[in-house]
């Protein structure tokens, strides 16, 4: 596999578990795919097969409720940042026709008393489905925890502190989201640039998705061409987003990356998949570190923290006004 298209399958119990040699491997190698192309596929990520089977259970039973039930979730004054959003609601950055596809999401559940619990607001629960509620939560607390590790190793290949990021994400703004790609009746009716999900970067540090469903995911490698990006069932895909971009000044790479639609034979089908948003606590600070400014790298973005730049970011993409 060339460079452009590095994305390893590591075993995060190399880096929780291992020995320290199996540890600074594991950090070397998430480093150079991250500098590459931005993607890992990842095993032992702390999650069941049966507890990812249960999450798609709940999650298909969900978006199969009659839209003027899934409306009840709908609360446009979060932009999305809890429950439920309908079709046609948000778009890719530079795009003018929204994505084929509704979600829904869940955040962060501050128990410890921290104040930053005044800023976020409570998960919405579904009423007719309190097992949807559980596993979300589930999954939400055990992807957390994976990703809190991911960036331990991350922080280790920037020759930082292993714990920097710990107290940024600890209690961070993280949204877990379920997507459900809807089926298309009538392709022939749609605008000619609809897409399941138009071309675009993540916003937050880190994105740990669960298997799709269906085929779809393409990244964009260097040289131009789109890659499918296929994982075992049993993996998670990781990828850097927007926020570890700046920081790290491109050190790492937010890859351009996209779901695209599948088969005309197909477009009657569903497509489900359920990415982790890891984000910081609003008030981390973005500005790229030091030691990845040079004079061959020079100061790629303006000072900013994280809640400000997803603030700017959900604006772009039509979830905020």
């Amino acid at each position: 596999m060339s460079a452009e298209v590095n994305i390893p399958r590591l075993d995060l119990d190399d880096y929780i578990k291992g020995t320290p040699e199996q540890r600074k491997q594991f950090s070397d190698n998430i480093g150079k795919a991250f500098n590459d192309t931005g993607f890992v596929t990842i095993a032992n990520h702390g999650m069941t097969q049966e507890l990812i089977n249960e999450l798609y259970t709940e999650v298909k039973q969900f978006f199969s409720m009659p839209d003027e039930q899934k409306l009840k979730y709908e609360i446009p004054e979060l932009a999305g940042q809890r429950g439920y959003t309908s079709k046609g609601r948000e778009k890719a950055k530079d795009s003018k026709t929204p994505d084929l596809k509704e979600f829904w999401q869940s955040g962060q559940v501050v128990t410890d008393g921290d104040s930053v619990k005044e800023e976020y607001p409570d998960n919405v629960q579904v009423n007719e489905l309190p097992g949807f509620n559980k596993v979300t939560r589930e999954v939400y607390q055990r992807l957390e925890y994976a990703g809190k590790h991911l960036l331990r190793a991350i922080a280790v290949y920037l020759n930082l502190p292993e714990n920097y990021f710990d107290d940024k994400v600890h209690n961070g703004n993280s949204i877990l989201r379920a997507i459900h790609y809807f089926p298309i009746e009538n392709p022939d009716s749609l605008p000619a640039d609809a897409v399941r999900a138009g071309a675009h970067e993540d916003i937050n540090l880190i994105t740990l998705l669960i298997g799709a469903s269906a085929d779809g995911l393409e990244v964009l490698t260097r040289d131009g061409h789109w890659y499918p990006v296929k994982a075992n069932v049993e993996d998670i895909v990781v990828n850097v987003g927007d926020m570890l971009q700046r920081l790290t000044n491109n050190k790492l790479k937010s890859t351009t990356h996209r779901v695209v639609n599948p088969p005309r034979e197909l477009m009657k089908t569903s497509r489900f998949s359920v990415p982790f948003f890891l984000h910081p606590k609003a008030d981390m600070d973005l500005t790229a570190l030091d030691s990845c400014i040079d004079s061959e790298h020079p100061k790629a973005y303006t000072d900013i923290t994280a809640g400000e730049y997803l603030d700017e970011r959900l604006r772009e993409i039509g979830l905020k006004m």
